[in-house]
Formats: structure tokens, C-alpha cells, sequence
């Protein structure tokens, strides 16, 4: 097949570019010097970028700084571009100059390009679409603006479904106790409310994370241009954009107090990133709970049964697998990859500039959606659609030899300790020995013993 080429020029000389290209010359040159992962920007992050430019071209027409040719022009190309058209336009690789350069520069190609035909007037990438802005302050920008819409959008959400959830599956288990475990060994009992609702509290002290971190990120670089000292930007750019930003988002955006803090660091988006490696822990957690709790059905703990989705082996007939447990584990440990690679590139701020700014944006992005999505799946093939095996809980509940701790107060430690090692060793119900090498009445034993009253808190709670 034949391919078409025609001559764009840049400030470097001339170079051939796709004849149907809507780029030019410094997309396809970072297009040739950057073939190493085949891994784009996000989509969300290219649209933010062009949702930059559209608010960009408002306020300086709103400023006087643009004539309103060319700023409808812009705003119009913009919103395709923020519509998810033209997507293949979009080719830069995430391993690229460290500033995002080359993805700022892609965009206003784009953009450009859509202008110029739309209005027919022509419509300068720099000049223009790029007018009072710096990919210095703009890659930022977009970096702070798509991950929190995206924490608004789907992140949020999606936590908030998971908790509510599994605070609705508790409820419907409160009447069943099973025997408590630590170090993975028998302990004293606990109700199966008790032990989701830890795991809900995990997920909504995630909410809580994300919410108290946002302040921070709703912080904007734009207006700082070049170093932070926002030269070529009108004086009034920077607060009209942030609110122009805001009245289309429905987010608070301003200003940050300070755009040399805002270009030299990535610190508020290193902090979300931590907080999203929490809820990854979070999420580890319950997983492989769920994993234990559904191992089996006969050799392991077979406690619950999880949904069947899918045939668990290709050799082994009628094998059923945890894979939606399965399936979080591998998302968190992606996010807690994702943290260590946003952490070493948040120290990669020197002087006025951090310059590993594309790979902080994939990966952000990467696992807020991880976890929205996955966080999604674990609730509704999970969670919802367990059922418990009680016969199971109640056989191993009954000779739980850690159950004579509630006797400690009456016997002490070292007759309670005696009576648990008998009953282990003769496989009995720790009942029927306390009854026999104690002087306890049967009945009050049933009434010191009984496994539901003991997740009360105590004797006599």
C-alpha cells in the first residue's frame, strides 16, 4: 500500500508527516524518537488537555488577549477532541520528553488543524491555541484536573457502591457467628457482620482518604507558564481560567498560592497516589479473606461459597476459582507498582520543573481506574452473590477450643489452658471437658460458653 506523505516545518527544519495527519511537525517528530513501549496517554488525560485549550481560548477572549475567530475556532476543535473524536491522532508514546512537551504540542496540532478548516482562517498551534500557556504549566494542569475528575467521576462512585455493599451483605449475616481467627489459628468467635464490617470501614475510610487529599489536587499550575513567573500570561488569566474550569467541571479549581511549587513538584498528586495505595491494601485484604474464607470446597476452610463464573482449570472437570478475588489482588499490587514509579518520579522535580510528568499521568490515571473498576466487579460478582455455608461454621465453632477464654476469669489461665489442650487433643467439644475438670454446672457453662454471647464483648454483655 502506497503512503502519502506532504512537508510540515518547525522551528528545526522540515520534515515529511501522513498526508492525513491532523498533527504536524512536532508530533511526528516525537512520534520518530520515542518508539519504546507503544503505550499512549490516556484518553482522559487527552481530552483534559483539550479541555485546557478550550478554557484557555475563553478567558483570553473574555481578556481581549485572542480575537473571537480564532477562540470559537479552538473552543469548537476542542470539544470534538474532549468528545473523544479522532482519537488515533493521539500517538506519542508515555516514554517522551519529561515535561509532556511533545503531548502539549500534539494537541495544539490537533486542535489547530480542526480550527483552521472549521473557520477557515489560519489558526497557529503556538500562537493561538497555545496562547498565555507553557506545556510547563499546562501538562500539570491537565495531570491535577483529569485525576480529579476522574476520583469525582469514577473513582468515588465506585468505593462508595463497594461499602455500601458489603454493609448491606452484613446485615443480612449478623445472626451467624463463626470462629475468629489470628496468626490463621483458632481464636475466639465473631459474627460474620463483625468481619465485613471491618472490611466496609477499610473501603469508607478510602472514601475518606481520597476526599481529604482532593483540596490539594483542585490546586492548578495554569497561569505559571514558562518557571512559574507566568510571563506571556495575562495577569488576570490564571484566576479566570481556574473559575471558567470550575463552572464547566462543577469542581473547585483555583489557582495554586504559589506556580513554582506547582511546576517544580508533583507532590499533591504523589500524596493521592499514596492514599490510592492504601485502598490497594484495603482491597488485598478483603480479597484474600474471601480467598481463605471460599477455599475448599472440601480440604479447605469452606466457610462461604463465591458465585461460580467460569470453569477453574482446563484439565481438572468441575474446578470452580476465586477469580474475581484473584483479579483484585493483581489490581492492588499494580497500584502498589504504580505508587513506587509515581513516588521516584515525584523526586524528579529539578529546580523549576519536574520532568518525569508523563509517566506520573499514566500511571495516576492507570490506577484510579483500576480501582474503580475493579471495586465495581468485587461488589457486584462477589460480595452480593456469596452464600455462607453454616454447617461448615457451626461444626468448627463447636469444637473451638479457644472458646474456654471465657473462663479465664472463673478458672485462671492455666486450668483454661488445660482444658483447651485436652479438648483439641481428644477432638471433643470444649463443653463436654470444662464440664468434666471443672466443678461449673452444665448450664452455666452453656450460658459462659455460648459462642453468640461472646462476640458481645464479654460475660455478662
Amino acid at each position: 500500500m502506497t503512503e502519502y506523505y506532504r512537508t510540515e516545518k518547525d522551528s528545526m527544519g522540515e520534515l515529511q508527516v501522513p498526508a492525513d495527519a491532523l498533527y504536524a511537525a512536532q508530533t511526528q517528530r516525537a512520534i520518530d524518537n520515542f518508539p519504546i513501549s507503544g503505550l499512549a496517554m490516556p484518553p482522559a488525560f487527552i481530552k483534559t488537555v483539550a479541555l485546557i485549550k478550550k478554557t484557555a481560548a475563553k478567558a483570553n477572549l473574555a481578556l481581549g488577549e485572542m480575537e473571537s475567530g480564532p477562540a470559537d475556532a479552538i473552543i469548537k476543535a476542542a470539544q470534538t477532541i474532549m468528545d473523544g473524536q479522532y482519537p488515533e491522532q493521539f500517538p506519542i508514546d508515555i516514554f517522551q520528553t519529561g515535561s509532556g512537551t511533545s503531548t502539549n504540542m500534539n494537541v495544539n496540532e490537533v486542535i489547530a488543524t480542526l480550527a483552521s478548516r472549521s473557520s477557515r482562517i489560519a489558526v497557529s498551534a503556538n500562537d493561538h491555541v497555545n496562547m498565555g500557556q507553557s506545556s510547563n504549566d499546562v501538562i500539570p494542569t491537565a495531570i491535577h484536573v483529569s485525576a480529579a475528575l476522574e476520583c469525582n467521576k469514577a473513582l468515588l462512585p465506585a468505593l462508595t457502591h463497594l461499602a455500601e455493599t458489603i454493609e448491606t451483605k452484613a446485615l443480612s449475616l449478623g445472626h451467624i457467628t463463626k470462629t475468629g481467627r489470628t496468626h490463621l489459628m483458632d481464636a475466639m468467635p465473631i459474627r460474620l457482620d463483625q468481619e465485613l464490617g471491618a472490611w466496609a470501614l477499610q473501603i469508607r475510610n478510602g472514601v475518606d482518604r481520597i476526599q481529604s487529599t482532593l483540596p490539594r489536587v483542585y490546586k492548578l499550575a495554569q497561569g505559571g507558564t514558562a518557571v512559574g513567573t507566568g510571563i506571556n500570561a495575562h495577569p488576570e488569566f490564571a484566576g479566570l481560567f481556574a473559575k471558567l474550569l470550575s463552572e464547566e467541571t462543577k469542581l473547585p479549581f483555583q489557582p495554586n498560592a504559589s506556580f513554582f511549587e506547582s511546576l517544580s513538584c508533583q507532590d499533591a498528586i504523589v500524596e493521592l497516589s499514596g492514599q490510592l495505595k492504601v485502598i490497594a491494601v484495603s482491597l488485598m485484604k478483603i480479597a484474600n479473606d474471601l480467598r481463605w474464607m471460599n477455599s475448599g470446597p472440601l480440604a479447605g476452610l469452606g466457610e462461604i461459597e463465591l458465585p461460580a463464573l467460569q470453569p477453574g482449570s482446563s484439565i481438572m472437570p468441575g474446578k470452580v476459582n476465586p477469580v474475581i478475588p484473584e483479579a483484585v489482588a493483581m489490581v492492588a499490587a499494580q497500584v502498589i507498582g504504580n505508587d513506587a514509579t509515581i513516588t521516584i518520579a515525584g523526586q524528579s522535580g529539578s529546580f523549576q520543573l519536574n520532568v518525569m510528568l508523563p509517566v506520573i499521568t499514566y500511571n495516576i490515571l492507570q490506577s484510579i481506574e483500576l480501582i474503580a473498576n475493579v471495586s465495581k466487579i468485587l461488589a457486584d460478582k462477589a460480595i452480593t452473590g456469596f452464600t455462607v455455608r453454616e454447617d461448615n461454621l457451626q461444626i468448627a465453632l463447636a469444637k473451638n477450643p479457644i472458646l474456654v477464654t471465657a473462663l479465664n476469669p472463673i478458672i485462671g489461665y492455666a486450668k483454661a489452658a488445660e482444658i483447651a489442650k485436652a479438648a483439641y487433643k481428644q477432638g471433643r467439644p470444649i463443653i463436654d471437658v470444662a464440664a468434666e475438670m471443672t466443678e461449673i454446672d452444665r448450664a452455666e457453662l452453656e450460658k459462659l460458653l455460648e459462642p453468640g454471647q461472646l462476640t458481645q464483648g464479654g460475660i455478662g454483655h
